[in-house]
C-alpha cells in the first residue's frame, strides 16, 4: 500500500479538477465562443498549434476536427516556420493554445498566419498577451492550480484546454448537422465502430 499523502494527493486531484471544470463556466464568453464555433464550422482547412502539453491537447483537437469531418492537422511549432504553414490558406483557421500567452515558438506563426490572413482562435489565459491581442477570437482558459503539491505540472490546465476543445467540438456538431451515420463511415474500426454500424445497417 502506497503512503497515506499518496493517496490523499491522488484523491485532492479529482477535487481540484473538477472544481477547474466547473469555474470555467463563470468564464464561458458566448459571443467569442460562438464566433469560434462558426469560423470552425465554415474553415476549409484548420489547423493548430502549441508547445509541451497544450501541444498535445492541440493533437487531440485537431483528431477530433478530423472524426467530424473538418480537415485538420496539429501544426508543430518547430516545422511551421520551416514551411509547414503552406496547410493553411486565406479564410482557413488556426488555433492557438498558450496558458500564459506569450509562448516564443508560437509568435512566428502569427505573423505567418496574419500575413496570410488565416483566421485565428487564441487559447489562453492572459488577455492581455500577444497571442490574445493578435487574435481574431480570444477563448478564456481559466485554471485554479495545478494537481501537484508545487503547483507546476501541466495537469489542470492540460484538462482546462482539453474541455474547452471537447466543448467546441460538441458545438461544431450541432451547428454543422453533423450525424452519426457520417461518423460510421469513417470509423468502421473498433467498439465504437462496430456500435455505429449496427446502428446504421
Amino acid at each position: 500500500m502506497i503512503s497515506g499523502n499518496a493517496l490523499k494527493a491522488a484523491k485532492n486531484a479529482y477535487d481540484i479538477e473538477a472544481a477547474c471544470i466547473n469555474e470555467m463556466k463563470e468564464y464561458f464568453d458566448d459571443e467569442a465562443f460562438s464566433k469560434a464555433v462558426e469560423l470552425l464550422s465554415k474553415a476549409e482547412r484548420i489547423g493548430a498549434a502549441g508547445c509541451g502539453h497544450s501541444g498535445i491537447i492541440c493533437q487531440h483537437f485537431a483528431h477530433l476536427m478530423c472524426c467530424i469531418e473538418r480537415p485538420a492537422r496539429f501544426i508543430s511549432p518547430a516545422e511551421a516556420v520551416h514551411g509547414a504553414t503552406g496547410y493553411l490558406q486565406k479564410g482557413d483557421v488556426m488555433i492557438f493554445a498558450s496558458r500564459g500567452g506569450k509562448t516564443k515558438e508560437l509568435l512566428p506563426i502569427l505573423d505567418i498566419c496574419k500575413a496570410k490572413e488565416v483566421k485565428v482562435i487564441s487559447i489562453t489565459e492572459n488577455l492581455e498577451s500577444p497571442l490574445a491581442l493578435g487574435a481574431d477570437v480570444v477563448l478564456k482558459q481559466h485554471v485554479n492550480r495545478e494537481t501537484d503539491k508545487w503547483n507546476a505540472q501541466g495537469t489542470t490546465s492540460t484538462t482546462a484546454l482539453c474541455m474547452i476543445f471537447h466543448a467546441l467540438q460538441a458545438a461544431v456538431i450541432e451547428e454543422t448537422g453533423y450525424q452519426a451515420e457520417q461518423f460510421a463511415l469513417i470509423h468502421p474500426g473498433g467498439a465504437v465502430g462496430e456500435r455505429l454500424n449496427k446502428k446504421s445497417l
